[in-house]
């Protein structure tokens, strides 16, 4: 190859490149525009929103929702559990829209904090409950399930045990069995069942005092 044509292929090289660099920094351009035409349409309608306007808020929930449902879910792990947070995080946005400053967060960033607020907090309060029935089944039931298993070992009595089944109602030894057979706690017998988690307390609480007066030899009630 001459020096010639090495020349014009370096030139062709360097235009080329020119050119791509450009298209390159004209398409960066024309998205970052179009992002801060959208953040401020967002904001258009949060301030639409804050002054009562119905239309609007439709209008910002269908253009954001899925960004919000989506870190929801992220966080709680659960479908049901980041509808509901989508439902409070558009309330409170229905509600504190007058308040919200554009010079201090895009729409979408507002959103995403109250999403990640609402969501940890909802995270926090459902281990919080789930470690509260833990600690109250080992410190209540365990001590009921030991006194009821005291008698049952002085007796030795398998009939008497049976017998003393008998008396409790069909709820009574469904909610016993699936505690003390199973080793299911409180809030779990009554997902099992499908009932209140208090209904559940009381079957198991009832049937243990139940069960343990009948084999101490007292009345039944």
């Amino acid at each position: 190859m001459s020096d010639e044509a090495g020349k014009r292929g370096l030139i062709r090289l360097r235009r080329y490149a020119g050119e791509n660099g450009g298209s390159a920094t004209q398409c960066s351009t024309r998205e970052a525009g179009a992002a801060a035409e959208r953040s401020r349409w967002l904001a258009d309608l949060l301030a639409a929103v804050g002054s009562g306007d119905r239309e609007a808020f439709t209008e910002f929930y269908r253009a954001t929702s899925h960004r919000v449902f989506g870190l929801a879910v992220r966080i709680a792990r659960s479908q049901a559990a980041a509808e509901e947070i989508t439902q409070e995080v558009y309330l409170q946005a229905w509600s504190t829209a007058e308040r919200y400053d554009r010079t201090r967060a895009s729409p979408i960033g507002w959103l995403m904090m109250l999403t990640h607020r609402r969501a940890v907090d909802r995270v926090r309060t459902e281990q919080s409950t789930a470690d509260r029935d833990i600690v109250y089944g080992h410190s209540h039931l365990g001590r009921d399930h030991d006194i009821v298993a005291e008698e049952v070992g002085q007796r030795l009595d398998e009939e008497l045990v049976l017998e003393c089944l008998g008396t409790l109602t069909s709820t009574q030894r469904e909610a016993l069995a699936l505690a003390y057979y199973s080793g299911r706690t409180y809030r779990e017998v009554a997902d099992q069942l499908d009932i209140p988690l208090p209904t559940a307390k009381s079957r198991i609480r009832d049937g243990l005092r139940r069960l343990a007066t009948c084999l101490s030899g007292g009345e039944l009630g």
